[in-house]
């Protein structure tokens, strides 16, 4: 028998196997899970106690930890750097994502090839990229500093990361924005594809130019794809690590918060603290992306 019949005659779809997907995909989703909710609880609960390994054992500290962050210059310092590296990574991305996926848009016989040169900085590991830009900005023999001074900018080398303040955070967060602007183009270029063509027909009979059709068509409808887009560039520009230490190392010019924790728990071995900056981070990455989502996020129904 392939079901069992209804009142009506009609037969009943077979439940065999109905609950096969989930008992295939369960041991991926409970390794998920314990992957990403031990280190959660571990550093919530951890955050309200004192553990240090020079000075045992562990002590309930309330929110000491928390207290000692706010007056601490240097987390203070690396809280304002990163919200640098926020507004750079997050404008820079998104901008240059949107110019990349409008291009990508278009038929072309080379899209295939220039679609591959955008999404390798992606595949990349940052540590790499990092090294990579550093031989870049080098002072001794950069391509930066070749370049400038052979175009007559500058009048002699000059040492970029670690001098200003500002120059610092914006040299190193152009290396995190080549990173994630191909993930930024994806997301956009998806939401791109999904707006009907019809749309863009009916406005050029009507009248309307390329620029009225971009801001009257292809920026409102894209709004979900930019709204992504950004979240996923606030969230690495605001645990940005691997290009601050490679670059910039320990210098509070350009420490961001991650930097900061790995210090805090690593160099200080003041495991508390470190835990009570990463729950504040995380806190923050939270409030931060649902703030994008309300503002910019939007429901597109065609």
């Amino acid at each position: 028998m392939s079901g069992e019949r209804t009142q009506t005659g009609r037969k009943r779809p077979r439940r065999r196997g109905r609950f096969l997907p989930y008992i295939l995909l369960s041991p991926l989703v409970l390794f998920i899970g314990a992957l990403a909710l031990y280190p959660t609880i571990v550093t919530t609960v951890q955050a309200f106690f004192t553990v240090d390994p020079v000075n045992p054992p562990t002590r309930f500290a309330g929110l000491a930890n928390f207290r000692a962050l706010i007056h601490n210059p240097f987390v203070r310092q690396s809280a304002v750097n990163t919200a640098l590296y926020i507004v750079v990574g997050v404008g820079l991305s998104t901008l240059f994502g949107l110019v990349i996926a409008l291009v990508l848009q278009r038929r072309s016989r080379w899209r295939g090839v220039v679609l591959a040169l955008v999404v390798l900085p992606w595949a990349l590991p940052g540590v790499v990229e990092a090294v990579i830009w550093g031989w870049i900005y080098d002072a001794t023999f950069g391509v930066l500093n070749s370049v400038l001074k052979s175009t007559g900018l500058i009048g002699s080398y000059h040492v970029w990361i670690g001098i200003g303040r500002v120059v610092s955070i914006v040299l190193i967060e152009l290396v995190q924005v080549w990173q994630v602007t191909p993930l930024a183009a994806l997301l956009i270029l998806a939401a791109l594809q999904s707006i009907p063509q019809e749309i863009y027909e009916a406005a050029r009979v009507d009248g309307a130019g390329s620029w009225e059709k971009f801001r009257r068509i292809t920026l409102p409808l894209v709004r979900p794809g930019l709204a992504v887009a950004m979240v996923e560039s606030l969230i690495l520009s605001l645990n940005v690590f691997d290009q601050v230490y490679v670059l910039n190392g320990f210098a509070p010019g350009g420490a961001s918060i991650m930097l900061q924790t790995y210090q805090i728990s690593f160099n200080n071995l003041n495991f508390g603290q470190g835990y009570a900056l990463s729950l504040l981070a995380t806190f923050a990455t939270m409030l931060l992306s649902l703030l994008i989502l309300a503002v910019v996020y939007r429901r597109v129904e065609f």
